[in-house]
């Protein structure tokens, strides 16, 4: 798991701006990702290029909180964001298709990422981005069954 970039898709039978609607609103994400359980967004912020918010992570082994930024917020088309300004980026793309709309969710651990892991964990550093990695092959799968099911289960899913 040497891959510092991930990606999986998925196709939810919702249109384009209902699911970008559910993946922009930060303050659901603990309702499909395995460790993010909570995100907020600063005072006055919301899905838009440049908003930060507030997430709370939580494993079997600790609980962390992280800052992020809005990186693209355009409306039935992609939503990411950044972890730390520049350290991991998350993203979500939209591309309609028959049947509603392929839903791909990214990862990918940045330079600045690597580099804080490196000053923050000296030795044990690849062996805390070999966790992160892994985290996220396992985690991309389960977040995208669990906002296909939310989607579908929405009755907005086709607005």
């Amino acid at each position: 798991m040497d891959e510092l970039q991930h990606s999986a898709s998925v196709v939810v039978g919702a249109s384009p701006d209902a699911l970008y609607d559910l993946v922009s609103d930060v303050t659901r994400t603990g309702e499909w990702s395995p460790v993010c359980a909570a995100c907020w967004w600063d005072e006055g912020a919301g899905p838009r290029a440049g908003a930060w918010f507030t997430g709370r992570n939580v494993t079997r082994e600790r609980t962390w909180e992280t800052r992020s930024r809005v990186a693209v917020a355009e409306r039935g088309r992609e939503f990411a964001f950044v972890v730390g300004g520049d350290l991991v980026r998350w993203g979500f793309t939209l591309t309609p298709v028959d049947g509603g709309t392929e839903l791909t969710e990214s990862w990918e651990f940045l330079p600045a990422g690597i580099a804080l892991f490196g000053e923050r964990y000296g030795d044990d550093a690849a062996a805390q981005i070999a966790d992160r990695t892994r985290a996220a092959h396992e985690g991309i799968p389960a977040s995208l069954a669990a906002i296909k099911r939310i989607a579908e289960a929405s009755p907005a899913a086709h607005g």
